[in-house]
């Protein structure tokens, strides 16, 4: 394992197309989808990656088939009609809430016992809210430690359904999770949120993976939901480029001053993160799209231009409570920025694979910023020239990710622990060095 890896500066402007893998948010709702439907379901670029695996692990443990080819990128599943064939299971989600959360829902309708456990981090992780809401829902389970963390044990005897409540301040994967199952309890589900929803497009998202599989569960207000009982169908489902992934190549042209193309990704996207682009154009970038079969590429996408030559990114106030999956990658583009730049909207990023305000603003610190935390974000102040710095990366893969982008432009920048960027983008140095190199 490689312990660090110093960032080799970009020789000028970026330019080049890249093709992020598929989709982390789009690929685990399909899988619950695909598990549970009736049929065979095969999706097309899936994301090959650590949390992705762990899911697909958990799901053959659940006697659920699942074989993956082309390297990971095309998951054929045969879906178990609502039925979990195994009789209870231990499932190891290593540091991937998106699967706790998830896989937590799904065993609640088997038969047996179930214990989802991870890594020491995933046991700082909350998931309370979504244990009271499957019990409102009649699902005998709990907290193994008692504080409302993994690990969780559930005691299936398939999912009665009602009514439940669930804040929507920490996670909007708890409510995901809830949806994602509900189709299949016994008496239909009503659910209704309690306070503000974090990462509403999420919730969207969930609803149209749903959708594609043959459950339509209207939730315009994302406030209630009504669920009636239904079934899922199996598909041939073709997963988009991932949004998250993307915003890390959009941030190199702005940063560089240079030109990226994120092939097979529109701003129609399902996935909210596509909005990071619009954060740019407010600090100076310009965004348009290429169309399928243009000349240019062939491939579609979104083009990201920097600032020209002469002119600066500029700092901008701006909620990121919809796309907070980017704020680490906005912090990098800061440190570039005429002016301060504040983030507010996402408290709740302090709950993730690591606090993403108080030790992103730790790291920040490094490059020569000054950074003031908030009580739901950060504000930060870029140097008059951002400094070289060893970046501690917490087993988070987006601060590894977002923070070697500064080494773009900054010699002497080495990330610690880079493979952490395993968890949802293995391939993400070889890419970055093909964008810097003009071989993308």
């Amino acid at each position: 394992m490689v312990e660090s890896l110093e960032i080799t500066p970009a020789a000028g402007p970026v330019r080049g197309s890249i093709r992020p893998p598929g989709s982390k948010s789009i690929t685990n709702r399909a899988l619950i989808c695909a598990a549970l439907a009736e049929g065979e379901s095969i999706l097309a670029g899936a994301l090959p990656s650590e949390d992705t695996q762990v899911m697909i692990e958990s799901l053959r443990r659940l006697g659920i088939a699942v074989n993956a080819t082309d390297g990971g990128q095309t998951p054929h599943l045969t879906g178990c009609g609502g039925k979990i064939p195994a009789a209870g299971a231990d499932l190891y989600i290593a540091n991937s809430g998106t699967s706790v959360r998830f896989l937590t829902a799904l065993s609640s309708l088997g038969q047996g016992r179930f214990r989802l456990d991870g890594t020491a981090r995933m046991r700082e992780r909350p998931i309370a809210d979504l244990l009271e809401g499957l019990a409102q829902l009649g699902v005998n389970l709990n907290s193994e430690l008692g504080n409302g963390c993994p690990p969780v044990v559930v005691h299936a005897a398939s999912l009665a359904g009602g009514r439940a409540k669930i804040r929507g301040d920490i996670s909007s994967q708890f409510l995901s999770g809830l949806l994602l199952v509900a189709p299949y309890a016994q008496h239909g589900v009503e659910l209704s949120i309690e306070g503000e929803l974090v990462s509403q497009p999420y919730i969207r998202l969930t609803l149209a993976v749903m959708r594609s599989f043959g459950v339509d569960v209207p939730g315009e207000n994302l406030r209630q939901f009504h669920i009636v009982p239904g079934k899922y169908r199996g598909q041939n489902y073709a997963i988009e480029p991932d949004a998250s992934a993307a915003s890390y190549f959009f941030a190199a042209a702005a940063i560089t001053g240079g030109e990226a193309i994120v092939q097979g990704l529109s701003q129609q996207s399902l996935q909210g993160d596509v909005a990071f682009v619009e954060c740019l154009e407010r600090m100076g970038c310009s965004v348009r799209e290429q169309e399928v079969g243009s000349r240019e590429q062939g491939a579609g996408g979104i083009v990201m231009t920097g600032p020209g030559k002469g002119k600066k990114l500029h700092g901008i106030s701006v909620n990121m409570n919809a796309i907070s999956d980017t704020v680490q990658t906005l912090a990098a583009v800061a440190l570039f920025a005429d002016g301060p730049t504040t983030i507010t909207g996402v408290a709740h990023i302090r709950h993730k694979e690591t606090d993403r305000i108080g030790n992103l603003a730790l790291e920040l610190r490094k490059f020569g910023a000054t950074v003031d935390e908030l009580p739901d974000g950060l504000r930060i102040a870029p140097p008059a020239k951002p400094q070289a710095a060893r970046i501690a990366t917490y087993n988070d893969h987006r601060m590894a990710m977002s923070l070697a982008l500064v080494g773009l432009k900054v010699p002497g920048v080495v990330i610690e622990n880079p493979g952490c960027t395993g968890k949802t983008y293995p391939g993400f140095f070889d890419d970055l060095a093909k964008l810097v190199t003009g071989r993308g």
